[in-house]
């Protein structure tokens, strides 16, 4: 067990063990193949409809395949069968999107691990906002440790009483504090060009965004509400 959650741009030190490490691969926009093999390395591999595309290209064997595969190619769910990876099928007229029925999955499936598992969702980004806003969302509540990332982008989420620290191996462009809760209360930012101090960031008034990381090592917490830590690259 581990309290580190080692990315190809950082490590994300979280306060408690985060267990069982499982990578998500959606149908946002797709990583780079790069990238891929290097966060997948490891991992157990979940692919939620057209993510299951970029599996089939590396030739990397996911664990299950899940959605309603109203956008993945049939060529990619055949290698899928013809490769025996479970598949869970959903109709595409559904109350879930496929990212939560995955969530769901995991946390059936992992509900009985001592250490909540940690998620690590990639093929998030680009493509339609409301798709991005559900799956921030969905990912913020939910009931183990999140993280969206490509090599572009890395979201990841402090809740109340819990304190992170990032390393970098390459500084990001931007660090941006979104409060997913009405109010984040007690926000301290540290090793930044703007540093905060038992702050508080209201939701409808989202200011604390494009601050200067001005350190290989930044530390981040909250007393009280769910806060989303954005870290943009410099592509």
């Amino acid at each position: 067990m581990t309290n580190t959650l080692k990315l190809p741009q950082c490590e994300i030190i979280y306060p408690a063990q985060i267990g069982q490490e499982i990578l998500f691969v959606a149908g946002g926009r797709r990583p780079s193949d790069e990238f891929f093999i290097e966060v997948s390395r490891g991992r157990k591999i979940f692919a939620v409809d057209k993510g299951i595309e970029i599996c089939r290209d590396l030739n990397i064997l996911p664990e299950i395949l899940i959605g309603d595969f109203d956008s993945a190619e049939s060529s990619a769910v055949n290698w899928a069968i013809e490769n025996k990876i479970p598949i869970e099928r959903h109709p595409v007229d559904k109350d879930f999107t496929d990212t939560q029925l995955a969530l769901n999955l995991v946390n059936k499936t992992c509900s009985l691990l001592p250490n909540p598992s940690s998620l690590i969702l990639t093929g998030i980004f680009g493509g339609r906002f409301d798709h991005l806003f559900s799956n921030v969302f969905t990912c913020a509540a939910a009931k183990f440790n999140t993280c969206l990332v490509d090599e572009r982008e890395i979201i990841f989420f402090v809740r109340g009483g819990e304190s992170f620290t990032v390393k970098f191996f390459v500084r990001p462009m931007a660090l941006s504090l979104l409060p997913i809760t009405e109010i984040c209360e007690g926000v301290t930012l540290k090793n930044v060009h703007w540093e905060l101090e038992n702050a508080t960031l209201k939701q409808n008034f989202p200011n604390a965004v494009s601050n200067r990381v001005e350190s290989d090592t930044i530390k981040i917490s909250a007393s009280k509400g769910t806060l989303a830590v954005y870290l943009g690259s410099r592509e």
